[in-house]
């Protein structure tokens, strides 16, 4: 009997079809489109060493994002990255940076140059035009005058990384044209929504700040100004994780806003907290596959 009507036969029929179909499904989901996938930074101060360790922990994964956006410190750290400066480079920088070199004055009713962050962004990228950076980026800012959320991705991107990290008391407002411009942290603390505007279909939000939203029961000045701040981008955040798929929060409650100490353990919680989810953001840059939805 030819092997053709035989069982033998019959299967490797069977086993041939089955290879090219499972072919042919390769075929079209990899001619799918890969979705834009975006990273949203959040502000938190000094706890924005934090964001190198997950850099670091992206780098080395061989993940790179299509969009960035940040705010106060996220927007100085997404600047670089959108600069296209290598994680060694911020890790070098971030060793090497010192609060005098942002804070030339710690009383209160004496604000800090915020001219002072510029100097910062801009001994490591330059006088940067947003079209010069090689990915898509914005940092987001606060209006003073009208209490708005003003998105700045035109233009001097030292200047707009200084006004997005202007905490106000510690920093003079940044005046640029009409706006009165301090931390976008007020407004929007971790812009993933900006993240999506700007075309990404995925999100991956970093929030460094895991005391948000805490209070005080000291009367002191600072402490009150510190806990009116955390209480009111904890709120905010909210928004910011609904608009991400994935949220990564390192463990920096034990760490301060205002100061460095312990700067080299919050890029290894940094560091860790993005090494627990890398399978899960990797998987974003796999194609939506519509054609099995039922």
């Amino acid at each position: 009997m030819a092997l053709w009507f035989t069982k033998k036969g019959r299967e490797q029929r069977r086993l041939k079809l089955e290879a090219k179909l499972l072919d042919a499904e390769k075929a079209r989901i990899a001619a799918l489109p890969r979705p834009k996938v975006g990273l949203a930074l959040s502000g938190g101060g000094a706890k924005g060493y934090a964001h190198l360790g997950v850099l670091k922990a992206f780098a080395e994964n061989g993940i790179e994002f299509d969009t960035v956006a940040g705010t106060s410190a996220g927007s100085l750290v997404g600047a670089l990255y959108a600069y296209g400066l290598p994680i060694e480079k911020m890790l070098e920088a971030g060793e090497k940076l010192d609060v005098k070199d942002i804070r030339d004055h710690t009383f209160l009713l004496n604000p800090s140059n915020p001219a002072n962050i510029e100097a910062v962004v801009r001994d490591l990228i330059g006088d940067a035009l947003f079209s010069d950076l090689k990915k898509p980026f914005a940092a987001v800012a606060t209006d003073l005058k009208t209490g708005q959320e003003i998105v700045l991705n035109m233009g001097s991107v030292p200047r707009s990384v200084s006004a997005s990290c202007c905490v106000p008391v510690v920093f003079k407002p940044v005046v640029w044209g009409d706006w009165h411009l301090v931390d976008g942290g007020l407004v929007n603390v971790l812009p993933a929504d900006i993240v999506r505007s700007m075309g990404a279909d995925r999100v991956v939000g970093v929030d460094i700040n895991s005391a948000r939203g805490a209070g005080t029961e000291s009367l002191k000045l600072w402490d009150v100004v510190k806990a009116s701040f955390r209480i009111a981008t904890g709120a905010n955040a909210k928004m910011g994780i609904l608009q991400s798929d994935i949220v990564i929060r390192p463990d920096t409650k034990k760490f301060r806003s205002s100061k460095k100490e312990g700067y080299e353990q919050m890029i290894e919680e940094g560091y860790n907290a993005a090494l627990d989810v890398i399978p899960q953001v990797k998987a974003l840059f796999e194609p939506i596959d519509t054609a099995n939805w039922g």
